[in-house]
């Protein structure tokens, strides 16, 4: 029998964050540094990502790219691969939420929410796969939302995008998991950042929806730790092509 703290393991892992300078990103690649990966995150803003690294612990790097250009993605597979050598583990967390309603909804950001949040990690996928299955092992981490599921007001287009995060995701494990890749979602409740300050802004809107709970609250950003953490490790070699809703029992209700 396996030591069990092997389970959670993941020392020397290199893991490709996108959306890393802020919010749960930000959190997932401090998170998985200090737990012995060697991180490699990518946003936008250097600033920001410089910010995440002078509070990370461990092995990181940063890759400055816009994830919404489809056209840059090969060359930012070669970038993240040049610190620490190809990615084990790739956790698409960078998003974007327009907050447009049905009838105000425009291409433009239609396109780019769509662009962000559903068609960046599947090329960022498709374009690190190969290297895992070199290996044999591999883990996409995907990030869906309460809305994969329910129906918010000016959420049709970031709804859209993360329903289909959600059959992606399984589409995903149908297609590489026989290689030793497992492919999964998180799906966070409602989390202070800066995607969601909006909701937090209006202190009776939050209430409500720490209310709608089963636990009596929203997030706090350590809650996404254990989930991340099984999800990344050999502790999950089993599970593949699911949502796992980290939303307090939000959509149990």
């Amino acid at each position: 029998m396996s030591d069990p703290r092997d389970l959670f393991d993941l020392t020397g892992r290199v893991v490709c964050v996108t959306g890393a300078s802020s919010g749960l990103g930000r959190r997932a690649g401090t998170v998985l540094a200090r737990a012995g990966a060697r991180v490699v995150g990518v946003a936008r803003r250097s600033d920001a990502l410089d910010a995440w690294q002078a509070e990370a612990v461990g092995e990181t790097a940063a890759v400055t790219a816009d994830l919404s250009d489809l056209d840059a993605i090969p060359k930012l597979a070669r970038q993240v691969a040049q610190p620490f050598g190809a990615p084990d583990i790739v956790i698409h967390a960078a998003g974007l939420n327009t907050r447009e309603t049905a009838s105000d909804v425009t291409r433009e950001g239609w396109e780019a929410t769509l662009a962000l949040n559903l068609s960046a990690p599947f090329f960022l996928s498709q374009a690190l796969v190969p290297a895992m299955q070199g290996k044999s092992w591999g883990r996409i981490v995907n990030f869906a939302s309460l809305q994969s599921y329910r129906a918010f007001a000016g959420g049709i287009a970031y709804g859209a995008s993360k329903g289909g995060v959600a059959q992606m995701t399984r589409a995903m494990a149908e297609a590489w998991s026989g290689h030793g890749i497992t492919a999964n979602a998180i799906g966070p409740g409602f989390f202070r950042t800066e995607l969601t300050a909006a909701v937090f802004a209006d202190p009776d809107r939050a209430a409500r929806n720490a209310a709608q709970t089963c636990a009596g609250r929203n997030g706090e950003p350590e809650d996404i730790d254990g989930p991340l953490m099984f999800l990344c490790a050999p502790a999950s070699d089993y599970v593949t092509g699911q949502v796992l809703m980290v939303d307090g029992g939000f959509t149990a209700k």
